[in-house]
């Protein structure tokens, strides 16, 4: 999970605490911006890019993966070092990064002396869904370039920080949404941003699963870790305080204090989407509903969930849902007044069609009739260079975000996942997961950046 120290020595203590008085950002974003910038290394079209990993669990283990895939297209880079606070977690990490790329990583179990190291250019977050916002503050407060796991925040406060703290270092920031730089959802934007489908005026996301998702009851991690052998209070990066929790510690998603668990994992991806889509951003307002209606287990979050939101400026509406009981019927459409996007999958799916509208009436009001007799056969959305139709899954380690990434570190522009998108999401996750936990219609205060439980004054 997190990388931090632990109690042992007066000098750790300090340490932590220093730590954990930086990531609050009491004082906000101007108490993290610093000075980096003018210690850190830019790095050059040329240069080796030494990268560390911060979190060395399930999703580093495809971030390492992804990185092996880059080294295709550019293979000048090293995996540096690994850092968790959790032993067995962190000799995993580094053992796996050995097998993909031949050399042992340095290895911490504190995040603030690896982000110390001179020779570090860039770090990849994966830790808990609470605690990437204010790490990833602390990283490019440290000169660091980054790649941050989404969701960017849970709480607006987190997003602003993040936000602020890294539009301030001039670093480069990559967001986790990896299908931002996937070729067929970039096809897809195109096609909208052609006019080919018209006006838009809904889109639709359901994407499901049949199980207890986040939950194992037999996790072996479960049986096996200590409270002595990790930081708990570094952990919870100050969320309220509970007596340590294994359980809690591996399956956070599942817990309300630590995420609202389908909207920061599905939804953030999903939501993300539609504002890459939309080249909007933040829902104007969101309500959502849901419950835990399958899995009655230990889970604070549901496991049944939908949301619906407008976009005023640009007329469209969004829906969004998610069921752990069954996986039938995945599906993402996209509805314009002269044509339909149709992908028969859920997250990321790179199989979408085409299919035309050819007639608006109503009696004898005709606004267009293209109609030739004959029904529309849907087009399959063909990417040059890629044959056949593609399945309707793919795995979700994508090396064309790693390549963007590095890429962006060599070039300094703007990665596809910028800090900006990072922000969109993070809000609309809060939006969504309010609205279900209050019960109410949330709304966005775009001037005052604030969510509010009623229309913001004109």
């Amino acid at each position: 999970m997190n990388a931090a120290g632990s109690n042992k020595t007066s000098n750790l203590k300090l340490n932590r605490r220093s730590f954990l008085a930086r990531a609050a950002g009491a004082a906000g974003a101007a108490a993290l911006t610093g000075t980096a910038a003018s210690y850190a290394r830019i790095i050059g079209a040329n240069d080796r890019i030494r990268i560390g990993q911060v979190g060395c669990s399930d999703r580093a283990f495809g971030h390492r993966n992804m990185l092996q895939m880059s080294a295709a297209t550019d293979p000048n880079f090293d995996l540096h070092s690994v850092c968790d606070i959790w032993s067995v977690n962190r000799e995993k990490g580094a053992d796996h990064a050995k097998k993909l790329f031949g050399t042992r990583p340095k290895t911490f179990k504190y995040s603030e002396d690896l982000l110390a190291d001179p020779d570090l250019d860039a770090v990849m977050i994966a830790t808990g869904d609470h605690q990437h916002a204010r790490i990833l503050a602390e990283v490019v407060r440290a000169g660091k370039d980054c790649y941050c796991e989404k969701p960017m925040a849970n709480t607006l406060e987190d997003a602003k920080l993040a936000r602020d703290t890294v539009k301030a270092s001039g670093r480069v920031v990559q967001m986790g949404s990896q299908w931002l730089s996937d070729p067929y959802q970039q096809r897809v934007r195109e096609i909208i941003r052609s006019g080919r489908l018209g006006k838009i005026t809904r889109i639709e996301q359901s994407w499901n699963y049949n199980g207890p998702r986040w939950h194992i009851p037999k996790d072996p991690d479960i049986a096996a870790i200590r409270e002595e052998d990790t930081d708990w209070e570094r952990w919870l990066l100050g969320r309220p305080w509970r007596p340590f929790d294994a359980r809690v510690y591996f399956e956070f998603r599942i817990f309300k204090d630590f995420s609202g668990g389908i909207t920061d994992q599905w939804y953030s991806h999903g939501s993300g989407l539609v504002h890459f889509y939309l080249d909007t951003f933040i829902p104007d307002d969101t309500v959502s509903n849901g419950g835990i209606f399958a899995w009655h287990d230990v889970r604070e979050n549901p496991d049944t969930f939908s949301c619906l939101s407008t976009f005023q400026k640009k007329e469209v509406l969004y829906s969004y849902s998610s069921s752990y009981g069954n996986a039938y019927g995945d599906h993402t459409v996209i509805r314009g007044t002269e044509g339909t996007l149709y992908s028969p999958g859920g997250e990321g799916s790179p199989q979408w069609w085409f299919l035309p509208e050819t007639r608006s009436a109503w009696g004898s009001n005709i606004v267009f009739n293209r109609s030739t007799g004959k029904k529309p056969e849907p087009e399959p959305v063909a990417i040059p260079g890629h044959e056949g139709i593609p399945p309707i899954h793919q795995d979700d380690d994508q090396k064309y975000h790693t390549d963007n990434w590095l890429a962006c570190m060599r070039s300094r522009k703007t990665p596809n996942g910028s800090i900006e998108t990072g922000f969109a999401h993070s809000v609309a996750v809060v939006m969504a997961t309010r609205s279900y936990r209050e019960g109410k219609k949330m709304y966005w205060d775009a001037a005052g950046e604030e969510i509010l439980d009623h229309p913001p004054s004109s």
